[in-house]
C-alpha cells in the first residue's frame, strides 16, 4: 500500500468525483460500491447457472432495467463491459439477422458468406465503425445519413432511400449535444423497409426516468437491439453495461458455447451462450444494490439534478465574454468553445490548462467542424456549488 501510494496514486484521475466532467463518467454510489465489494468477495462467475443463483440475480436486474427504460417483456438482455461491447453484441445479432434475410448462415459460413452490408446512421458514435470492423462487416459498411440543419439528429426523410435489408443505428443521445433521433419515426419506416434498428442509448436512455425528458426516448421499445451504459448515469463502478434485444433466438445462434461439461442449453440459456464472454464478474450485483437502495425515484433525482446543473453551467458560459455555446443544453452535456477565432491548438491548450488548474476536468471535441470543449454531468455527487467552482476555474483559465 505504501508503494502504491507513493508511485501510482498521485497520478490517478479523480474520475469518481463531482467535478470530473470529462467523457461521460458517473461515480459510484455508496450502495453500488458495497455491491462491488461483495462482487469481489463472493467471486461468482455468473456465466453458468449450474452452481450458483447469481444468474437469477442478473436476470432480475436486467428485468428491472428494462422496466426503467420502458422495454417490454419481449426484450431480454445481459451484462457486458460497456457500451462498445453492448454494440458489438447487438450488431452481431443484426449480422445474423441479415444472414437470415439473405438465406445464409453467418454463424456457420462467416461474414464472407453474407457479402457487403449497409449500416446507416446520422451521427454514429465511434464504437459503431469499431464494432463493424470487429465483426468482419467492415468500417466501409457505415454510411452517414444527412442530419437535420443545426442538429446531430438524423433527417428521417433521407432514410427513405433504404434499399434492401440494412442496419440502421439510431441515437438516443449523441456525445456532443445529447441530440436524439426521432425513434418513433424511424421505427415507423419499418412498415415499408426491411432493416434492423439498433439504438445507442448509452447514457441518453436515462432520460426515460425524468418526466420532463422521457418523450425523447419514445420509440426505444421499437428497437431490435439497444445499448445502455450503467457506469455512466446509473453511477455504478466500472465496468458495467447492458445489451437488450428482442431476438434472443438469433443471439443464441451467434454466441452459443456448447460443451459437455457445461450441460444442456435448455429453455433459459446461461449467459455464456448470449455474449462474447464466458467467464466474467457478477456485474449485476452493484446495479442490483443501487436499484434496491435508491429505486426509480432516487435515480430520477440524479438525472434531473444533472440536467439542471448542465443548464446552469450553460447559462453562465453563455453570459461570459470568454466562451460561446455551440448548441442548446438539451440534457446533461454542455458543448462550448472559446470566444473569437479558435484553433485546435487553442482548445488543446485550454484542456491542458484546465487539467493543470485542478478544479475540474473536461474533454475536447469537434462540433460541426469547430474545435470545442464539452462538460458532461452524470455524477451523483455533483451540486450547484460544484458548478460555481467549475465556472470560476474556467474563467480563470480563459483569462
Amino acid at each position: 500500500m505504501d508503494e502504491f501510494a507513493q508511485r501510482w496514486e498521485p497520478g490517478f484521475a479523480a474520475s469518481a468525483g463531482p467535478r470530473y466532467l470529462g467523457f461521460v463518467t458517473g461515480g459510484a454510489t455508496p450502495a453500488s460500491l458495497a455491491g462491488d465489494w461483495l462482487t469481489a468477495a463472493y467471486d461468482q462467475n455468473p456465466a453458468s447457472g449450474m452452481d450458483s443463483s447469481a444468474q437469477d440475480l442478473e436476470r432480475e436486474t436486467v428485468g428491472w432495467l428494462a422496466e426503467l427504460f420502458g422495454l417490454g417483456a419481449e426484450f431480454s438482455g445481459a451484462f457486458v463491459t460497456g457500451a462498445t461491447m453492448s454494440t458489438v453484441t447487438g450488431l452481431a445479432i443484426a449480422r445474423e439477422w441479415l444472414g437470415e434475410r439473405a438465406g445464409v448462415s453467418v454463424t456457420d459460413g462467416g461474414a464472407a458468406a453474407l457479402g457487403p452490408v449497409t449500416a446507416l446512421s446520422g451521427s454514429p458514435h465511434s464504437s459503431i465503425p469499431k464494432a463493424l470492423s470487429f465483426l468482419g462487416m467492415g468500417r466501409s459498411a457505415l454510411r452517414k445519413v444527412p442530419v437535420l440543419p443545426g442538429r446531430e439528429a438524423v433527417d428521417v426523410a433521407k432514410l427513405e432511400a433504404l434499399d434492401g435489408p440494412a442496419v440502421v443505428v439510431a441515437n438516443a443521445g449523441t456525445v456532443n449535444t445529447v441530440d436524439f433521433d426521432d425513434l418513433r419515426a424511424i421505427a415507423a419506416l419499418k412498415r415499408r423497409h426491411d432493416f434492423w434498428l439498433h439504438v445507442d442509448a448509452a447514457f441518453g436512455g436515462f432520460a426515460a426516468l425524468a418526466p420532463e425528458h422521457a418523450a425523447l426516448t419514445a420509440g426505444l421499445d421499437q428497437a431490435d437491439s439497444a445499448v445502455v451504459d450503467l457506469h455512466k448515469w446509473l453511477n455504478v463502478p466500472y465496468d458495467s453495461a447492458v445489451q437488450f434485444t428482442r431476438r434472443r433466438d438469433l443471439q443464441l445462434r451467434v454466441f452459443s458455447n456448447n460443451a459437455a461439461y457445461l450441460g444442456e442449453i435448455g429453455e433459459t440459456p446461461d449467459f455464456l451462450h448470449l455474449t462474447p464472454e464466458n467467464s466474467r464478474r457478477l456485474r449485476a450485483l452493484p446495479a442490483w444494490f443501487s436499484l434496491v437502495a435508491y429505486g426509480r425515484d432516487g435515480h430520477r433525482e440524479i438525472v434531473e439534478r444533472c440536467v439542471a446543473l448542465a443548464r446552469d453551467l450553460g447559462q453562465r458560459l453563455d453570459g461570459s465574454p470568454h466562451w460561446r455555446l455551440l448548441a442548446p443544453v438539451r440534457l446533461n452535456v454542455v458543448c462550448f468553445t472559446a470566444a473569437g477565432d479558435v484553433t485546435q491548438a487553442r482548445i488543446d491548450a485550454l484542456v491542458a490548462g484546465i487539467a493543470a488548474e485542478g478544479t475540474t476536468f473536461l474533454t475536447p471535441t469537434v462540433h460541426d467542424g469547430r474545435p470545442a470543449l464539452r462538460a458532461a454531468f452524470s455524477n451523483w455527487r455533483t451540486t450547484a456549488a460544484d458548478v460555481e467552482r467549475v465556472f470560476a476555474a474556467l474563467e480563470r483559465v480563459a483569462a
